[in-house]
C-alpha cells in the first residue's frame, strides 16, 4: 500500500482554482523539479532527483528548511517557464503564478520536506511492534527500514538478555561457595610479590578475598554455555532477520528493488544523451587508501597502548597514596579511571574517525552514491571497531601474559613494568572495563544528544518577518531545528552496531551485556523517533529495500564474536587450567577420595616460587608491615620452575588445552551456525509463493495471449499491424 507522501500530487490539493492550462504548466514544472517518478514508482524518491535538481555533490546536500534558499531556486525556475519555447507557433508565454501555486499546493511540501505536527505524533505515539509503516509513511523506506530492524534487534534480544541474567544469577549462587575463592580468603600466610617497582610493598593473597569471589562470580561453568549460546543467537538473529526483511519489503512492492538502476535511470530522465560513469580502478589509488587505512589503525592501536602506559603509572600512583583504601585497590582503581579515560578517547576519536573516513572515500572516488555510502560504512566502522575494543582486546588477551616474571619483568621505554593479573585471574578487569563503557555510552551519550538543543537561526531570517505571519514562523521552527545530512541515520545504525558488537563479541566476560543493550532499546527505539521529530530537521525519504552494507558488517561481528568467545574462554578465562588440573593434578586423580573437591589445590598448584634475594637492588620493594620478606619467598601468578624460572610441565599441559579447546568451540560453533543458517531459510515460503503466483500468472496471460492471436477471425495488433 502506498504511502501518505506517494500521493500527494494526486487529488483536491492539486486543484486550487486554477484552469486546466494552469495546470498543465504546473506539470511541466514539476518535470523540472524530478518529481515526475513519483507517478510510476509505488517506492517513493530517489536521492538522484534531487541531486540533479541542485548543482552540489552529495555530502554538501542542502537541507529542506532552509526557506530562502528554496524560494529563490523556486522563483529561478519559475522565470525559466515563463520563457518563451522552441517550437512554440504561437509565441505564448506561461503566466502560472509559480510561487503562490507551489508553496500552497503539496508539491513543493513533497519535494521539500518539513515536520507536519499531526504525522509526527503519531509516529511517536505508535508502540514499539506498528512502529515501522508510520516511520514508512513519515520518513521514507530506509528510516522505516532502520526501525525495523531495531525493533527486531531489541525483540530478539530479550532472549538473550533473559539468559544472561539467569548465568549472572547463578554465578551469584556460588559467590561465598566456590573452592577458589574459600583458599584465596585463607590464604594468610602466602606472601604475594609487589605489584610495582620500590613503592609497591609485599602483600597477602587474603587480602583479595571480594576480588576472588566477584571473579569465580563470572568466571564459572555457566559462561561457556553462554557463549556457545550466543554464537548461535547471532546466526538465528540474523537469518530471521532476512526473512522479517523479505516479508516487510514485499508487501512494500520493493523486493526487487536496484538502488543502482534507480540512480541510472534517473540520470537518463534528466538527459536521455547522458552516459553512464564507467567502473574503474586503479591499483595505485587502492594502495595509497589501503596504506593510509593502516596508518590510521596504528593511530588507534597506539591510543590503546597509551591507555595501557596509563593503567601502569596509576596502578603505582595508587599504591603510594594516603589513603588505605586507595592502596588496597590500587589495580581496581586503574582499571576503572582507565575505562573512563578510554570512554573519553572514544567521544574524541567519533569525530576524528569520521573526517578520515570522508577524506578517504573522496579519495577514492566511488562511481555512485551507493558505493559511497557502502565504502564509507565499511571505513568508518573498521576505525571504531579499533577504538572501541583496541583496549579490550589487550586486557583480555595480553593483560599478564607479556609482562614476563619477577627479576625479568618487560617495561615500557624501559622504566614503567606492565601489570600483573589477579591470582584467580584477569576477567574481573575485562568485565568492570565493559561495565563502565557501556554504561556511560548508553547514558551520557545518549543524554548528551537531547541537551544540545539546536541553535536559534532566528536573525538569519529576521524575527520581524517571522512574527508577521504564522507560516513563516512555522518554516523558522523548522529551519532552528538541528542540520540533517545523507549520513544522519547513518550514526543511528553505527551506534546500534556497535551495541551489538559489544553485546556478541566479550559477553563470556560479561554476561549482563545483552540486558543492559535490551534496557537501552527499549528507550532508543521511542527516543530515536523522537529525536528526528522534535530535534532534527525532516529526512528527505530515500526508497530502499534493505540495511544494506551493514547486513555483511553484522556478519563479520558474528563471525568475530565466535573468535572473540573463543579466545576469552581459552585465554582469558582460569576455566581451562582449572580442568585440566581437575583431571590431571587434583587430589581426586592422586587418592580415591568421593567427597573432596576436585579443585582443592588449585591456587597453590597456579603459583609460582620467586626468591626475593634475586629482586633487581634497585627496583626491591619495601616490605609490608608484619611481614618480614627478607630470606622468604614470594609468589606469583605463572608455571615456572624455582631454580631457573623456566616454564614447567605443567604450562605445555595448560597451552596445548586451551589450543584445542579454541579450535573445539571454533569448529564447533562455526558448524552450528552454518547448520542454523541452512535450517533458517532467508525468504519465507509465503513470500517465494506470492513471486511464484505472479509470475505463473503473467505467464498464463502471454501463453493466451499468444494461442489466441493466429486464430482470431479480427486482426491482432501484434501480429497483424495496420497498414497505414
Amino acid at each position: 500500500m502506498p504511502c501518505c507522501y506517494h500521493g500527494r500530487l494526486k487529488g483536491p490539493s492539486m486543484k486550487l482554482g486554477w484552469g486546466k492550462g494552469d495546470e498543465k504548466e504546473l506539470w511541466g514544472f514539476l518535470f523540472v523539479l524530478k518529481l515526475i517518478p513519483l507517478e510510476y514508482r509505488r517506492g517513493g524518491r530517489s536521492i538522484s532527483s534531487y541531486l540533479h535538481f541542485l548543482p552540489m555533490p552529495p555530502d554538501r546536500f542542502p537541507t529542506p528548511e532552509s526557506p530562502k534558499y528554496w524560494h529563490h531556486e523556486t522563483q529561478k525556475h519559475c522565470r525559466e517557464i515563463a520563457e518563451p519555447r522552441r517550437g512554440n507557433c504561437s509565441g505564448r508565454k506561461s503566466t502560472v503564478p509559480c510561487s503562490p501555486l507551489i508553496f500552497l499546493s503539496s508539491a513543493f511540501l513533497t519535494l521539500f520536506c518539513r515536520h507536519r505536527l499531526q504525522l509526527g505524533l503519531s509516529v511517536v505515539a505508535t508502540p514499539l511492534p506498528h512502529l515501522t509503516f508510520p516511520s514508512r509513511c513519515y520518513f521514507g523506506e530506509k528510516v522505516a527500514l532502520y526501525f525495523a530492524w531495531l525493533g527486531w534487534y531489541t525483540y530478539l534480544l530479550g532472549v538473550a538478555a533473559l539468559v544472561g541474567l539467569v548465568v549472572f544469577v547463578a554465578g551469584i549462587t556460588v559467590f561465598s561457595s566456590s573452592q577458589v575463592s574459600k583458599e584465596i580468603c585463607e590464604a594468610n600466610d602466602t606472601i604475594m610479590c609487589p605489584l610495582c617497582d620500590q613503592k609497591c610493598p609485599f602483600w597477602l593473597l587474603s587480602d583479595t578475598c571480594t576480588y576472588a569471589k566477584v571473579t569465580h562470580m563470572i568466571d564459572n561453568e555457566g559462561t561457556v554455555l553462554f557463549a556457545m549460546f550466543m554464537a548461535i543467537w547471532a546466526t538465528v538473529f540474523l537469518e530471521l532477520w532476512k526473512r522479517h526483511r523479505a516479508t516487510v519489503v514485499t508487501d512494500w512492492d520493493l523486493y526487487r528493488w536496484d538502488e543502482d538502476e534507480e540512480e541510472l535511470a534517473m540520470e537518463l530522465i534528466n538527459n536521455l544523451q547522458h552516459e553512464p560513469r564507467r567502473y574503474q580502478h586503479s591499483y595505485f589509488r587502492s594502495t595509497i587508501i589501503l596504506l593510509l587505512v593502516l596508518v590510521m589503525i596504528a593511530v588507534l592501536i597506539g591510543i590503546a597502548h597509551a591507555l595501557v602506559i596509563y593503567r601502569v603509572i596509576a596502578t603505582a600512583f595508587f599504591s603510594q597514596s594516603n589513603s588505605e583504601f586507595l592502596r588496597e585497590q590500587a589495580n581496581t582503581m586503574a582499571v576503572m579511571t582507565g575505562a573512563v579515560l578510554h570512554y573519553i578517547t572514544i567521544v574524541i576519536m567519533n569525530k576524528v574517525n569520521r573526517r578520515v573516513a570522508l577524506y578517504l572515500c573522496d579519495l577514492e572516488k566511488p562511481r555512485t552514491f551507493s558505493q559511497r555510502e557502502n565504502n564509507f560504512t565499511v571505513k568508518i566502522f573498521t576505525f571504531q571497531f579499533f577504538t572501541n575494543f583496541s583496549s579490550l582486546i589487550y586486557i583480555a588477551f595480553f593483560l599478564g601474559r607479556i609482562n614476563g616474571h619477577p627479576g625479568n619483568y618487560m617495561r615500557v621505554a624501559g622504566r614503567w613494568r606492565l601489570e600483573e593479573c589477579h591470582p584467580s585471574g584477569c576477567i574481573t578487569d575485562l568485565f568492570i572495563q565493559m561495565a563502565i563503557i557501556m554504561l556511560l555510552k548508553q547514558t551520557i551519550s545518549n543524554v548528551m544528544e537531547y541537551l544540545r538543543r539546536p541553535k536559534k537561526r532566528s536573525m538569519v531570517l529576521g524575527e520581524e518577518e517571522a512574527a508577521e505571519d504564522p507560516c513563516k514562523s512555522h518554516w523558522l521552527s523548522n529551519y532552528e531545528l538541528k542540520e540533517v545530512n545523507i549520513f544522519s541515520l547513518f550514526d543511528e545504525f553505527l551506534e546500534m552496531v556497535i551495541q551489538y558488537s559489544f553485546t556478541t563479541i566479550f559477553v563470556a566476560a560479561f554476561p549482563l551485556a545483552p540486558l543492559l543493550a535490551f534496557c537501552n532499546n527499549i528507550f532508543e527505539i521511542h527516543l530515536d523517533a523522537i529525536k528526528m521529530m522534535r530535534l532534527y530537521r525532516r529526512m528527505v525519504p530515500r526508497k530502499a529495500n534493505d540495511i544494506g552494507i551493514w547486513l555483511q558488517v553484522l556478519e563479520a561481528v558474528g563471525i568475530l564474536a565466535v573468535i572473540g568467545n573463543g579466545l576469552v574462554i581459552a585465554i582469558t578465562s582460569d576455566f581451562i587450567p582449572m580442568q585440566v588440573y581437575k583431571y590431571t593434578y587434583s587430589p581426586c586423580m592422586m587418592e580415591n577420595s568421593t567427597g573432596m573437591d576436585c579443585s582443592t589445590g588449585y591456587i597453590n598448584h597456579s603459583l609460582s616460587v620467586f626468591r626475593i634475594q634475586d629482586f633487581e637492588a634497585q627496583r626491591l620493594a619495601r616490605g609490608k608491615p608484619g611481614l618480614a620478606p627478607t630470606g622468604l619467598c614470594c609468589r606469583y601468578r605463572d608455571y615456572r620452575n624455582t631454580d631457573d624460572y623456566s616454564y614447567t610441565v605443567q604450562f605445555w599441559h595448560i597451552f596445548a588445552a586451551r589450543l584445542a579447546f579454541l579450535i573445539l568451540f571454533e569448529h564447533v560453533a562455526l558448524c552450528v551456525k552454518v547448520i542454523a543458517a541452512w535450517y533458517i531459510p532467508d525468504v519465507p515460503q509465503s513470500v517465494k509463493n506470492k513471486f511464484l503466483d505472479r509470475k505463473h500468472s503473467n505467464l498464463r496471460k502471454q501463453l493466451r495471449w499468444g494461442s489466441a492471436c493466429p486464430s482470431s477471425r479480427s486482426p491482432c495488433p501484434s501480429c497483424h499491424p495496420k497498414s497505414s
